[in-house]
């Protein structure tokens, strides 16, 4: 697959939303200047191509310090990455730890645990992507990565407010437009549901871009905050967890696991802080041209 970008024109545009998850208030309007973005999100296989040319080790291939995870078990304490494993029936949605677990031995050359490969994912987006990681590939590109502004309204395909990629009405029934959590969340998907797909494989939106909806969350280089973003990277540390001093950066676009039930963040507006030596098995990026 060959890079394609695509112009985004300048324009004043409402980023937000007054009408959901309340990280994403307030409404404001702002002015975006023209900017190139890739229609798709970045791949195994162009990610592969970077690895090889440079010997870039990922954060996941890592060895971890101690002294960087105080209290983490000495088991967890090897190179690796969280990964999505469906439950056994209902449970209590509270609580995440029940379907999120780290792994090692994960990492985007195996993307479920270290007995998965790519062999079969090259065209899937990229993901356990920690945010060195993505900048570093976009250094190598001569790309950049997006602000959330810049995301966003790329996102938006030239719909004004609007709640979906596609407009404001949610996806009808044998109508496929975004790879989400179909079925009951977290164990039972329906076919074809439950893992990423091929980049690509729903429709493009209003600008001609792939998966601004679902399929792996995409990292922003906006830092994070509760009620906004942050010029600094003290401003992004998680406050419920202090012990931890790891500056958190906006992610958007939602993933594979968003369930309406559970995280309706398949939206432009939506966005989550996700601290930047984390990466996991549902987020990856794109990039602009700097």
């Amino acid at each position: 697959m060959t890079d394609e970008f695509v112009r985004i024109p300048t324009q004043t545009v409402t980023l937000g939303s007054d009408r959901h998850y309340p990280e994403e208030a307030p409404a404001r309007e702002v002015t975006v200047r023209e900017f190139v973005i890739q229609a798709r999100a970045v791949t195994n296989t162009q990610f592969a191509a970077f690895i090889d040319d440079t010997g870039y080790v990922t954060v996941a291939e890592r060895a971890l310090d101690p002294a960087d995870y105080p209290g983490a078990p000495a088991q967890n304490l090897r190179p690796g990455s969280m990964v999505f494993h469906r439950t056994a029936g209902p449970v209590d949605l509270r609580h995440l730890s029940q379907w999120w677990t780290w792994t090692p031995g994960a990492s985007w050359r195996h993307p479920v645990g270290p007995r998965s490969s790519i062999d079969k994912r090259a065209d899937h987006p990229v993901v356990h992507i920690a945010y060195e990681d993505a900048e570093a590939y976009a250094t190598w590109a001569g790309l950049a990565l997006p602000t959330e502004a810049q995301w966003e309204t790329a996102a938006r395909g030239g719909l004004r407010e609007a709640t979906f990629t596609w407009g404001d009405e949610p996806e009808q029934a044998g109508h496929k437009l975004a790879n989400y959590w179909h079925g009951d969340f977290p164990w039972r998907p329906e076919p074809g549901y439950g893992r990423t797909a091929s980049v690509g494989s729903y429709p493009p939106n209003g600008y001609g871009l792939y998966d601004m909806a679902g399929n792996v969350w995409e990292w922003t280089t906006d830092f994070y905050t509760d009620t906004g973003t942050t010029c600094c990277a003290e401003d992004s540390y998680d406050p419920t967890q202090p012990q931890f001093r790891v500056p958190r950066r906006v992610v958007k676009g939602g993933s594979f696991l968003c369930a309406d039930s559970y995280c309706l963040r398949y939206r432009p507006a939506a966005r989550r802080g996700q601290p930047v030596d984390t990466g996991m098995s549902h987020i990856g990026f794109r990039c602009v041209k700097p």
